[in-house]
């Protein structure tokens, strides 16, 4: 099934919504939840992005988070297992009318993924010129693939994978 791909403004009530819905799966996951983080471009100050808000958890052992599976489709997010990531947990939450809301990926704490996905965040927050060309590379993406949301993902990529460089690099000392 195809998935409309929109991006939108800025909304400053997605820290808000992130905040409200990372109570809840905290409550669910208990102890086994180290740490929630707010990813993805909803995190990211003053640019356009999915109205979808993306959580990173970090967890104790993925084998206790699986265990939570049927709490957290209570809460309305669907199990989907690794996902085609390996080492991850990941869930996704819908409206009754089908609009994706929420993300949650789940891997152990400390993992190459964490560090990745906070990297690439924190790098964005503070370099605002680069966040804005991430903005204008989605909203072009978005229009030339309203309905492809390979095609969107795969135009990302090698602009992720630029800053993810910048961001090891700078991690590394080089």
């Amino acid at each position: 099934m195809p998935m409309e791909v929109r991006v939108v403004a800025y909304d400053p009530d997605w820290p808000q919504m992130f905040r409200n819905e990372s109570r809840q799966i905290a409550a669910v996951l208990g102890p086994d939840l180290i740490e929630i983080h707010h990813i993805g471009s909803t995190a990211i100050t003053g640019i356009y992005a999915k109205p979808i808000i993306d959580m990173l958890g970090e967890a104790r052992h993925l084998a206790a988070v699986d265990r939570h599976a049927a709490e957290m489709t209570d809460l309305g997010y669907e199990a989907l297992g690794e996902f085609g990531i390996p080492g991850r947990r990941y869930f996704r939450k819908e409206t009754p009318e089908g609009r994706r809301t929420h993300h949650l990926h789940v891997f152990s704490a400390g993992c190459d993924q964490v560090r990745r996905h906070l990297g690439f965040r924190d790098f964005m927050n503070r370099h605002p010129e680069w966040a804005q060309r991430y903005s204008a590379l989605k909203r072009k993406l978005a229009a030339a693939h309203p309905d492809d949301i390979e095609a969107y993902m795969d135009g990302k990529d090698p602009f992720i994978g630029e800053i993810d460089r910048l961001v090891a690099r700078r991690q590394s000392g080089d």
